[in-house]
This record gives structure tokens, C-alpha cells and sequence, in this order.
């Protein structure tokens, strides 16, 4: 029997009016894991406006209060994080110990995020003015509408979710059509936890009705949004006036110096191309390695990614592509490649095990160039490009030659090369000795040029997306001042 779930709107669990569902496959087995409801944009109009109506009361309970509501979240994910994991490696692929990190990473921001309720700080500042004191507050911004990937089907919810409800929004979430079970599951921890009644909504469906809606809707006052490039284009186009953040695409590079631990940045290579399948926003696509080691350091990588085993992800190291489009895509990318000129070291095959699954094998170009296709744009699968260089300023250039910047690395035991990479690789993040993956949840998280608008996740920065800042003035002269005239010279 496949079990038909539905969404949770304003504290019950409610099929949508269209009496239609979809079907939610497991990548590794295609059995069907369940099936969801196809919500309409009506639907979708009437969950924001229960959100609306939830938002006063969710704003003026004091944020301390607040806290307490994520602080059971978090021990509820703690007591449900095995269970959590083995459904997020049935429904998206991900490897058990993979999977297991992405529940660990919502425990943490929502105790992270908990801990901001005794803060959300605004500061006090001297006016120009006698008798006059100035301050800055810090208040929720409304209904928020949150729109997330399947890479991450607990943690990204997560990352978003627990800064909206710390800082005293109501929330409308719409996650990905590929993972709506680890939503769902998500949402059950939520409504145990008591979150009051309409604060927290979920629905699902597709993007055009219920994704649409929420972006284009006048009372959605923020859209947090993660995904592609593209529908990240289409939103601002579309949101009208209201606070955005969008995380977009990565095309990420290490950069292997030839002074690096080879050791070591093999370690970093195999983890971050090949980690999630490829299928990360900041998996490794690119590694730029000096002339003087690179032959040594492909030896050893294509010898490591040999050992690697593909598979259903409770037995496994690598698992399998999200769907049968995933699959195409790199297949496509690695058509690409070969006509481009690059060579095919290792792998480029899709793979069926006992006749199922969409499974690809971790491929390695090497002696590609920087203009090349595989090089620039996002594959979203276990395709890596690695280019050969004379030199950092060479590495610096190549690393910078592609539309986005998420994250970067570098393996060197130069000091000058660390702080150069720093300064010069235009990237939201940068390791040193590090793979492109590992982002810490009390650190703002989010990247430059078309991987998004500016905006950041995670850490205090999570704070000041679903937040806004009122500026307060207290004048206790007696009489009217001019701020400007008053004071001018």
C-alpha cells in the first residue's frame, strides 16, 4: 500500500480540493514512496492568508518565548534522527551518513536559532541632538514563503525555517516535488512541537500554481528561496516589491598548489566532487592543479575513485542522481566534454543496479580548458573538470572565469598563496586546506556574482533575512527639534 499524505494547513493535515496527488520515487529502487497532494493556486491564496491572520499573535509572543517552541524541535529531531535519515536516503538517495548529517544540520540551527530569541539585537547610538536618544530594533517582516531544493530536504527547510519563526513571522513553505516526504515528516516534528496554529504551513504541489503564487502574492512580504539560476531570474521578476534571498547555482573550483599535502587534497577532491553525487550547491565541479603535480595527483585521485562504491545509499559510498532527468544531464555534460577536446579519465556512464535506479558512475575529465562547457556551467552531477596551471596568478584567473562563486578552496603550505586566495577568488566562501564543502551553520553561508543577490544564510545573517530593522527616536526635550536645521552649522 502507498500512503497518501497532505498538507498542513493552519494545524490540521488537509487534502487539496483538486483531488489530484503525485508521486514521489525512491532514485536508488523507482518504487514509489508516496503520494502528495497537486495543491491549486486557490489553495495556495488561502494557506497565506491563514498564515496572515496567525502572524500578529506569532509576533507579539516575546521572542524568548519563541525560543522554547525550537528548543523541542531540536530535541525531537535528536530523538527522530535515525529515522529521519533512513527516510532522506529512500526518498532522495543520499548515503545514511550523508543523510545523517543533513538531520544533524537542522538540530543545530534550530538550537542556534533558539539561542538568537535572547538576543535579536539592535544597538543605541548617541543622537546630534539634546535630549534625544536613538535606537535600532529588530521586527519580523510578516508571512514569509519559503521554497526549497531536494539536495537537502531537512536541512534547508531547517536553515529557513528557524530564523523566520525565531524572528515572528508566519510561514508558507513549499518544498521540492522530488523530497516532500522528508518535508512532510519535518512538519510533523513542527506540529508536535505546538507551534501555534497557522504559523507554520505547508503545502505542496507544483511550481507553477503553488510556487508561483507564493512569489507573486502581495501578502508574502519575503521569498527565501533556493534552486537554479533560472527560477531564481524568474523570481525577481516576478515577486514584485519584497524582501528576497535567493541561493543560486556554484560552478566551485579547488585549486591544488604544488606544494600541497597531495594526500590530503585528494581527500578534499573525492568529498567534494562525489559527496551527494555531485548534487550539491557547492560540490567540487573544478580543480585547477599546478603543472608539477598534476599527473601525480590524477594517479592517485582516479586510484581512489576506483574503490568507490555506487549504490543504494545504506550500503554505499556514492548513491544515485535524484531522478532519470539527472541522469540525462550528465550524460549530456559528458557527451559535451569528449567533443569539446577534454579526456575522459574515468567513468561517464549511467548505471542500473538489478535493473533500477539512476545511478551514474563518478567521471573525471582531465586537460580541459577553462572556455569548455563542463568547465562553466552547473552539471549538478559526479562530473569533475580538472585543468592544469603554471601558476597561482594563472589559478586565480581560471577560478574567477565563470558566472558564479559560491565557494572555493586551496591545498597549499604558502601562507602568501592562503591569504591571496582569500582576497582575489571572488566567492562567498573559501577554504584553506579544506574541500568546497563543510559550511558551519553559525557562519553566514551564500555566495557572489549569479549565485545570488547578496543575501546570506545561517549565523546572524539568517537573523537579518527574515527581519527587518526600525530605527526608534525617544526626544524628551520638551519642544520640537529639527534634526539637520537644528543642528546645522
Amino acid at each position: 500500500m502507498v500512503t497518501t499524505y497532505k498538507n498542513y494547513i493552519n494545524g490540521n493535515w488537509i487534502s487539496s480540493k483538486s483531488g489530484k496527488t503525485f508521486e514521489s520515487l525512491n532514485p536508488a529502487t523507482e518504487q514509489v514512496v508516496g503520494k502528495f497532494q497537486k495543491s491549486t493556486r486557490d489553495e495556495t491564496k488561502k494557506v497565506i492568508q491563514t498564515a496572515k491572520k496567525a502572524f500578529p499573535n506569532w509576533r507579539d509572543t516575546p521572542a524568548p518565548q519563541r525560543a522554547k517552541y525550537l528548543y523541542k524541535i531540536k530535541e525531537l529531531l535528536i530523538k527522530n534522527k535515525e529515522k529521519l535519515a533512513k527516510i532522506e536516503v529512500e526518498e532522495m538517495g543520499k548515503v545514511i551518513t550523508e543523510a545523517r548529517g543533513d538531520v544533524q544540520e537542522a538540530i543545530d540551527i534550530f538550537d542556534y536559532m533558539a539561542g538568537e530569541g535572547r538576543r535579536l539585537l539592535g544597538y543605541t547610538t548617541k543622537s546630534e541632538l539634546p535630549n534625544k536618544f536613538a535606537m535600532t530594533v529588530r521586527n519580523p517582516v510578516g508571512v514569509v514563503g519559503l521554497i526549497t531544493p531536494w539536495n537537502f530536504p531537512i536541512a534547508i527547510p531547517a536553515w529557513k525555517i528557524a530564523p523566520a519563526l525565531i524572528c515572528g513571522n508566519s510561514i508558507v513553505f513549499k518544498p521540492s516535488s522530488d523530497t516532500p516526504l522528508c518535508a512532510i515528516e519535518l512538519a510533523k516534528i513542527i506540529e508536535q512541537a505546538g507551534v501555534p496554529k497557522g504559523v507554520f504551513n505547508l503545502i505542496t504541489g507544483g511550481g507553477r500554481e503553488v510556487g508561483d503564487e507564493i512569489i507573486r502574492n502581495n501578502e508574502t512580504l519575503a521569498i527565501s528561496f533556493t534552486g537554479s539560476e533560472a527560477t531564481g531570474q524568474y523570481l525577481v521578476k516576478n515577486a514584485g516589491i519584497k524582501k528576497v534571498g535567493l541561493e543560486l547555482g556554484g560552478k566551485n573550483v579547488i585549486i591544488i598548489m604544488e606544494d600541497a599535502n597531495l594526500e590530503l587534497a585528494v581527500d578534499g577532491v573525492l568529498w567534494g566532487a562525489f559527496g551527494t553525487t555531485g548534487q550539491r550547491c557547492t560540490a567540487s565541479s573544478r580543480v585547477i592543479v599546478h603543472d608539477k603535480v598534476k599527473n601525480k595527483f590524477e594517479k592517485m585521485l582516479v586510484q581512489r575513485v576506483k574503490k568507490l562504491k555506487l549504490g543504494y545509499g545504506m550500503k554505499a559510498d556514492v548513491g544515485p542522481l535524484i531522478n532519470k532527468a539527472a541522469v540525462e544531464k550528465s550524460a549530456k555534460y559528458v557527451a559535451t566534454g569528449k567533443r569539446e577536446g577534454a579526456k575522459l579519465l574515468y567513468g561517464g556512464k549511467p548505471v542500473k543496479i538489478k535493473g533500477k535506479g539512476y545511478f551514474f558512475e563518478p567521471t573525471i575529465f582531465t586537460n580541459a580548458l577553462s572556455k569548455m562547457k563542463i568547465c562553466q556551467e552547473e552539471i549538478f552531477g559526479p562530473v569533475l573538470s580538472i585543468m592544469g596551471v603554471k601558476n597561482f596568478e594563472e589559478a586565480v584567473k581560471i577560478a574567477n572565469g565563470v558566472e558564479y562563486g559560491l565557494s572555493s578552496a586551496i591545498y597549499t603550505e604558502n601562507m602568501k598563496y592562503a591569504f591571496r586566495a582569500i582576497n582575489e577568488v571572488e566567492t562567498g566562501l573559501t577554504y584553506i586546506n579544506s574541500s568546497t564543502i563543510g559550511a558551519e551553520i553559525h557562519l553566514p553561508f551564500g555566495g557572489v556574482k549569479k549565485t545570488g543577490n547578496g543575501t546570506r544564510e545561517a549565523g546572524i545573517e539568517g537573523i537579518h533575512e527574515f527581519s527587518e530593522t526600525k530605527t526608534v527616536y525617544f526626544d524628551y526635550s520638551g519642544k520640537l527639534q529639527k534634526a539637520q536645521i537644528d543642528n546645522g552649522e
